[in-house]
């Protein structure tokens, strides 16, 4: 099964709208899709987002899921592994990147100034 995206030159992206809460995530940590679609009940597609963490903002438990996930850190700052109260863990500034596989448990993740993430969201379709 073939990939489906669609095809976008470059263009400016609007910064000020189009931001969601993804489902289960706390307040402050917004998403903005930039191309593609993942279905997760069909175990299909692949999506680009942008990610935001407002300052301080931190997840609580770790995350893993059923598809690729590629991450670029562009701006601010993250940190990988606080407990359940914000504390502890590794910081991360920007020029960092992680690559996770189905089913790695990672996180929770925090962010103390605020950052924005770049993710590239997709189910291995050649199985």
């Amino acid at each position: 099964m073939a990939i489906e995206k669609e095809h976008l030159e470059f263009h400016a992206v609007d910064m000020s709208s189009g931001w969601e809460t993804p489902p289960g995530y706390p307040a402050g940590i917004q998403q903005k899709i930039l191309a593609g679609k993942l279905d997760e009940t069909a175990k299909t597609g692949t999506r680009t987002r942008l990610l935001r963490f407002e300052p301080g903002v931190y997840t609580t438990a770790p995350f893993v899921h059923d598809y690729w996930e590629e991450v670029y850190l562009v701006s601010g700052d993250m940190t990988v592994g606080n407990d359940e109260k914000g504390e502890g863990g590794e910081r991360f500034a920007p020029n960092t990147y992680a690559c996770r596989p189905p089913g790695a448990y990672h996180g929770p993740f925090k962010s103390e100034g605020g950052c924005l993430l770049l993710e590239t969201h997709y189910y291995d379709e050649t199985k």
